[in-house]
């Protein structure tokens, strides 16, 4: 059984399951144990993990499967099922260090929300029969009493798809085109595009060189409005991968003169996401609100890394090599 060093929705210490309030957030207060009852690198539960894929309608590269709560566990869910999170256990693929993406996603989605107050979908990790990290997240459109809210990531708004677009359909154009987009569905834009800026300013600086048209959604409310969903999929893709700066294939975009530093090292710094901020509408008071906290690492950075739930501290050690290089290149002067 695998050994709880911390809760594993928080990360905070004393816990050895989930701490109250994790469960109040991730679980409605359900009292609900992280072991889960089958393994995820057996081929015959496997099989069965294959069959509740079919359940799920949300798309994306990696592995998701459809999940429920039974009698204080966490299932898969079967037809019939209210699916209420999603789990992602570590996907097969060859990608390296394929077992961390688990406790990659958790981390830094856990510092987008304590640390810099960005809103996410709630989420933990789960432990498999056979000892594996498993990421679960709660659905942020299922309500309470079971209705589902309308969902569009930005490729539906911009008409994207493969058989119009391509292959690379989710990375064509910019986040100026995504912030345009969020000024043109969302009534509450000038909010909506200040929380989108700060996630854009995030991703960059914690590496997550995924955050294409796909990773961004819109939620219809009861009311009929579109507001910005929850931000989802957060990881330091750059511990597996070696991508670029920005999963979008134009960059913050293609209208900006960039800055010296950027011209001179291949690398935005801060003066680049000033003038994008500026170029996409905000207030100058409002992106120097957004850019401040990003200057410097509060120290609540380091404690959330150092009580993850990577397997040894070389990884660790990489996380925290990444975002500070990435840090030091933001703060540079233009």
């Amino acid at each position: 059984m695998y050994n709880i060093h911390c809760c594993p929705s928080l990360l905070k210490e004393g816990y050895n399951t989930y701490s109250p309030t994790a469960l109040h957030h991730l679980f409605d207060g359900k009292k609900v144990t992280p072991y889960l009852d089958f393994a995820t690198e057996d081929e015959e539960d496997l099989a069965a993990i294959s069959e509740s894929m079919d359940v799920l309608s949300i798309s994306g590269a990696q592995e998701k499967y459809a999940a429920c709560i039974k009698t204080n566990k966490i299932s898969l869910s079967t037809e019939g099922d209210l699916t209420t999170h999603i789990i992602k256990p570590a996907p097969l693929a060859k990608i390296k260090h394929r077992k961390q993406i688990p406790a990659n996603e958790h981390l830094t989605m856990q510092i987008a929300k304590q640390v810099y107050g960005i809103d996410t979908a709630d989420n933990g990790l789960c432990f498999s029969s056979d000892d594996q990290v498993v990421y679960i997240t709660k659905r942020y459109d299922v309500q309470a009493n079971g209705t589902k809210l309308r969902q569009e990531d930005f490729c539906a708004l911009m008409g994207r798809s493969e058989e119009t677009d391509g292959k690379d359909f989710k990375y064509q154009g910019s986040y100026e085109d995504m912030a345009n987009i969020i000024k043109r569905y969302i009534p509450a834009w000038p909010v909506a595009l200040e929380r989108f800026f700060r996630l854009v300013v995030f991703n960059y600086i914690f590496a997550n060189g995924d955050a294409h048209l796909k990773n961004f959604s819109v939620l219809y409310l009861e009311d009929g409005e579109l507001q910005l969903a929850p931000a989802y999929d957060l990881i330091n893709t750059h511990i597996h991968l070696n991508d670029s700066d920005f999963a979008m294939r134009d960059g913050l975009s293609p209208n900006l003169e960039k800055s010296d530093s950027y011209e001179h090292t291949g690398h935005p710094c801060q003066d680049d996401f000033r003038r994008f901020g500026l170029q996409i509408g905000l207030s100058p008071k409002r992106v120097e609100a957004v850019l401040k906290p990003f200057m410097t690492f509060p120290d609540q950075v380091q404690d959330l890394i150092d009580k993850s739930y990577f397997a040894d501290d070389k990884l660790k050690r990489t996380y925290w090599r990444t975002i500070e290089e990435r840090r030091q290149r933001f703060v540079r002067e233009a």
